[in-house]
């Protein structure tokens, strides 16, 4: 019967307790691990138990919460306590890192005007890292830091030895960058001007010299004797005129040789393809080609008026072929003196409207060849220029 009633009294108290908010005191357990551990003839009676979980036993919610509160005080203060001492040690190590600062920039500062120049950095750079340090990095070094750029630094200007040796091994890495980059480029240049040299040795297009300057003129015989055609009707006209005769003659032994045009022709063009010549001359070659193509316009011109004038019976068509000759003659003329002219000069005679641009058409250009001495022509050589700027 005790024995009831002290399990009767413990299951309240365990009731009681687990219907609180809160976790029972530890006194609280302590009684119920005594009451469970002791034997039965140990057991208290039940009201020795119901007076051990009086008001002094069981946890008061006005106790318990006043209990929490204050704990949260106890954190906050904690908390404030934490980061006044981390505001002290900051303010303590920002001291120390100015008192430092302060006895650098002394070292530094030699002649103590409050300033330190371009060569009291390098001084104290040189006695800091035992070493001989180049004036243009100290100079640049000064001028990272030099904030209101007055060529000096001042105290808050001023950093660390160790921040301003991190900067100068900053600028050496730059200016080995810069100095690889140079020699990347310096190389490319080299080879790229040994490229051209090697397509200037495919072809000669350097100043000519005097025998290239005569020779130049020689290829203008071609349309020179081809228009003197054009000039038989002043031949005939004028039977005691030396310059008369003197045509009559070259004329008549020009068209003495079988094909003499066709071969004057294939031997200028072939001629003209031999890169070992100098520009001057192949040009003039090609000029003096075209130069002879455009003989055939007037040629043309004339025979159909020739031929529209017999038809209608008109008798001025002889009148107007003389002066269309003549006027074919003395601009042929005109433009194999200028050519003439312009190449003893050493100058390419490029001013022909038409012919001269034909004649560049067609000229051989050392970009024409790739970097193996191939020809690839000027279509490659324009498309290879457009992807070279792309890149």
């Amino acid at each position: 019967m005790k024995i009831s009633m002290q399990t009767s009294a413990l299951s309240f108290l365990l009731l009681a307790s687990s219907s609180q908010a809160f976790a029972p005191s530890s006194g609280t357990f302590r009684t119920q691990r005594l009451a469970v551990e002791r034997p039965a003839s140990a057991m208290p009676s039940s009201a020795s138990v119901l007076l051990a979980t009086s008001d002094s036993a069981l946890p008061d919610p006005t106790q318990s919460n006043s209990s929490e509160a204050d704990e949260v005080q106890r954190l906050r203060t904690m908390a404030q306590q934490l980061r006044e001492e981390a505001a002290a040690l900051a303010a303590e190590q920002a001291h120390k890192v100015s008192d430092a600062a302060m006895k650098a920039f002394a070292k530094f500062d030699l002649n103590h005007d409050g300033t330190v120049s371009v060569d009291e950095l390098k001084v104290g750079l040189e006695k800091a890292t035992k070493n001989e340090i180049p004036q243009n990095r100290i100079e640049k070094l000064l001028q990272r830091f030099d904030a209101n750029g007055d060529g000096v630094l001042q105290m808050e200007e001023f950093a660390s030895v160790d921040r301003l040796k991190n900067q100068l091994d900053f600028i050496v890495r730059e200016e080995k960058v810069v100095a690889l980059e140079e020699a990347k480029m310096a190389k490319k240049k080299e080879s790229e001007k040994e490229i051209q040299e090697m397509r200037m040795a495919l072809i000669n297009d350097g100043e000519p010299t005097t025998s290239d300057k005569v020779v130049s003129v020689l290829p203008y015989l071609f349309p020179l004797l081809d228009s003197l055609q054009y000039a038989g009707p002043w031949v005939t006209s004028h039977p005691d005129n030396v310059f008369a005769q003197v045509a009559a003659v070259v004329f008549t032994l020009y068209r003495s040789i079988p094909l003499s045009g066709l071969l004057a022709f294939f031997a200028l063009s072939t001629l003209s393809s031999n890169l070992s010549f100098n520009r001057l001359v192949r040009f003039n070659m090609q000029q003096a080609i075209y130069l002879d193509f455009a003989l055939f316009v007037p040629g043309l011109m004339a025979a159909l008026l020739g031929a529209v004038g017999s038809g209608l019976g008109l008798p001025a068509t002889g009148v107007v072929t003389e002066y269309l000759s003549d006027a074919v003659v003395l601009s042929t003329l005109a433009t194999i003196a200028y050519a003439s002219a312009t190449s003893l000069l050493g100058k390419t005679p490029d001013q022909i409207p038409f012919v001269s641009d034909a004649a560049n058409r067609r000229m051989v250009t050392p970009d024409m060849f790739d970097e193996e001495g191939k020809f690839i022509g000027p279509s490659r050589g324009v498309e290879d220029d457009e992807v070279n700027k792309e890149d």
